[in-house]
């Protein structure tokens, strides 16, 4: 038993090799090649009645081409549901396997294609549908509550499927139900969810190789150096991160806060995709990347995602040209992996929060 009287289930997996992931980043155009395939994208996006959603994570090139064309970068939920409100037949995911799933499971009648089809997720591989579907087994009196970060079979074995915006008011909704959780696959976000709501959970020993990179006291040394920097914190993040954020949130919710607070520096500790857009929106602050070098790094992530960089311009140009990459998700799974979604955004409009901007990491 951990605090509160948790249960705390030590399950780990191997660690995810993200050096083939490097090897396969595609190579930038040349910028003198840029402004054509720039071009030839958006006719090919027309032509095919596509829309492009991008992860606040990818290539900027990527975000801003989605913006461009009339799409959208947001959170891998708010892309699914954009793509389902999108007239266009064909939805394009900029992000990693798991958010084309998303998409896919939501607009089960369109066309989903993704730059990439190895663009993985540590979350994701570390929880293996037939290995979690056992360990729900040998818990069958849990609620099993999933993070958006899973494949479409583990969320068809799921009760709920939350994101790290809505997972705190889900967990306490079914506490007050006097349900016991079972958690899965981010043993931080899962740690920070009990730590704030006293629930009983057994969490699954996953976690992001970002995140899980961050070191705290590396990042009270950076933040000596910048006194007045509030730190933004994604809760994917060790628990000694997590308690020296001045806001902990969404990759939205960071991203308002950048806005809305009054100080000039910011410290963040989540994937460095995201400085694109807080830059943009705040063009007059400083933000500064959270450290992960220190005792214990492991230099797999260095604060950006190996999959999230094997999405490009000019791999996004060959699935619109060849067809290629397109996610499939078994039919038969799809009516059950639907359902925990919908439970989510069911109440989310119960408890008043928008669905566009519950998203995950």
């Amino acid at each position: 038993m951990t605090g509160s009287g948790t249960i705390q289930l030590v399950y780990e997996h191997p660690g995810c090799a993200t050096s083939s992931a490097w090897a396969k980043v595609p190579r930038e155009p040349d910028a003198a090649d840029k402004p054509e395939l720039i071009a030839r994208i958006k006719r090919m996006l027309k032509e095919q009645d596509a829309v492009l959603v991008s992860h606040y994570y990818v290539h900027p090139d990527l975000q801003d081409l989605a913006e461009a064309t009339g799409g959208i970068v947001s959170d891998s939920l708010d892309m699914a549901n954009f793509g389902h409100k999108h007239p266009a037949k064909t939805i394009v995911v900029a992000g990693v396997r798991f958010m084309g799933e998303t998409a896919k499971i939501l607009n089960p009648e369109k066309r989903v294609l993704m730059p990439d089809l190895e663009a993985e997720c540590s979350l994701d591989l570390g929880c293996p549908a037939d290995e979690f579907a056992a360990f729900c087994d040998a818990h069958p009196d849990r609620t099993v509550v999933v993070y958006a970060n899973t494949s479409a079979a583990v969320k068809a074995r799921a009760d709920w499927m939350v994101t790290s915006s809505i997972a705190l008011p889900v967990v306490k909704h079914l506490m007050e139900q006097g349900r016991k959780i079972l958690w899965a696959p981010d043993r931080h976000l899962g740690g920070y969810v009990q730590e704030q709501s006293g629930a009983d959970m057994l969490l699954w020993q996953g976690s992001c190789i970002v995140h899980d990179e961050y070191k705290a006291k590396e990042l009270i040394e950076l933040k000596a150096k910048h006194p007045r920097a509030k730190v933004l914190v994604h809760p994917e993040s060790p628990r000694a991160v997590v308690r020296l954020a001045d806001v902990v949130g969404s990759t939205t919710q960071l991203i308002k806060a950048a806005q809305q607070l009054d100080a000039k520096e910011f410290i963040v500790a989540t994937d460095n995709g995201i400085l694109h857009k807080m830059r943009a929106l705040c063009p007059d602050k400083l933000f500064l990347e959270a450290p992960t070098a220190g005792v214990g790094a492991t230099c797999t992530s260095c604060s950006h995602c190996p999959w999230m960089a094997m999405n490009g311009l000019i791999n996004l140009a060959e699935v619109l040209q060849t067809g290629r990459n397109e996610i499939h998700v078994d039919p038969a799974i799809i009516p059950r992996a639907v359902q925990p979604i919908r439970r989510m955004l069911d109440f989310a409009k119960q408890i008043n929060l928008p669905t566009r901007g519950i998203g995950n990491a």
